[in-house]
């Protein structure tokens, strides 16, 4: 059971860093040479949340979904330490950190508006994928995510005015909702379906030797796929701000090894085992850049300096997190269990 809770990216895996400067290298390029596809893709939305997206999140997130054991729901349920040191680090140390950081990084005050607002929104999405590769509690992480979709409904808004100092921040109701939605509870229903019908079909030893495998692919190129979209979207900025995209990107990166390094450090020093170690450190330093840029829209308008800033937080994302998981992954020998 062990070995079936891994996703493994196969030859995706072993060269992803190359993949990654090529799906990169041809969205800049789909971008420059077609802006129309990539206006026409941007279109595409609901409540601001990309369609196309979150077709490619949805397969994505199907393969790790379908490996859950909900019957580990109650163990997760009541595995408070985990649970408790994610909030911490999500909403006590995470915000305050990136303030400091953009202060520190940042002069444009446009720029450290967006910066925050990255700062103060929890992943309640695509990290779950992510933990599974790491070989993380992926059952605890979707315990964690829906308190932080609940949480993000009620500390957001009051947390984004207090950190910029400006009024009528609005609560990103339809953001968070679609995103739990669409990243979290559709996939989580598909997976499960259908690894309740295929067993009963096929037996599990298919389901799991056969069918997953195949999944696992899809899964690989999705990824890919959304990086040649995200890059087409918004690749522009790379090509036209280069030195002001490095500059944002900076107190990003920090912030993330920083929450990442600290919330991993402390786990281990609380006695976790690996698995709750490496879901903690992934939710407590990643963002939601949906509802980061969808509040950067409505409170400083389209074109301003905090919607740009919140734009470089997707564009980072997967080599960011490729290098987490992988460095996570090295690190289970410093654990008694996994």
């Amino acid at each position: 059971m062990e070995q079936e809770a891994e996703i493994t990216l196969g030859l995706f895996e072993k060269y992803i860093y190359l993949w990654i400067v090529l799906c990169g290298a041809a969205g800049l390029g789909l971008g420059r040479l077609s802006p129309e596809v990539a206006a026409g893709v941007n279109r595409l939305n609901i409540s601001g949340v990309s369609l196309p997206l979150a077709g490619l999140m949805f397969f994505l997130m199907y393969p790790t979904m379908a490996k859950v054991e909900l019957g580990e729901m109650a163990h997760a349920l009541r595995n408070v330490g985990p649970t408790v040191l994610t909030l911490v680090a999500n909403w006590i140390i995470a915000p305050p950190l990136m303030v400091l950081l953009a202060a520190l990084c940042l002069e444009n005050p446009d720029f450290r508006a967006g910066v925050i607002l990255l700062g103060i929104s929890p992943c309640t999405g695509m990290v779950l994928f992510w933990i599974a590769f790491a070989r993380g509690n992926v059952t605890q992480g979707i315990v964690v995510t829906a308190i932080n979709a609940v949480s993000t409904l009620l500390f957001y808004a009051p947390l984004a005015a207090f950190y910029l100092g400006v009024g009528g921040v609005p609560v990103p109701f339809s953001l968070v909702a679609l995103g739990v939605l669409l990243f979290v509870a559709l996939p989580l229903l598909a997976g499960q379906s259908s690894r309740w019908i295929l067993t009963r079909l096929k037996g599990a030893a298919w389901f799991s030797g056969r069918f997953l495998p195949v999944m696992n692919h899809l899964a690989a190129a999705s990824l890919l796929a959304m990086l040649v979209l995200l890059f087409s979207s918004e690749g522009r900025l790379i090509l036209e701000y280069p030195a002001t995209v490095a500059l944002i990107a900076l107190p990003l990166f920090l912030h993330f090894f920083l929450m990442l390094g600290g919330v991993f450090g402390v786990a281990r020093l609380l006695g976790f085992r690996y698995a709750d170690a490496a879901m903690a450190a992934l939710i407590g330093s990643s963002t939601q850049f949906e509802v980061a840029v969808g509040t950067a829209l409505v409170v400083f308008g389209l074109g301003s300096g905090a919607a740009l800033a919140t734009v470089v937080g997707p564009l980072i994302e997967v080599p960011v997190m490729v290098t987490a998981t992988k460095g996570l992954r090295r690190s289970q020998a410093w654990f008694i269990r996994p």
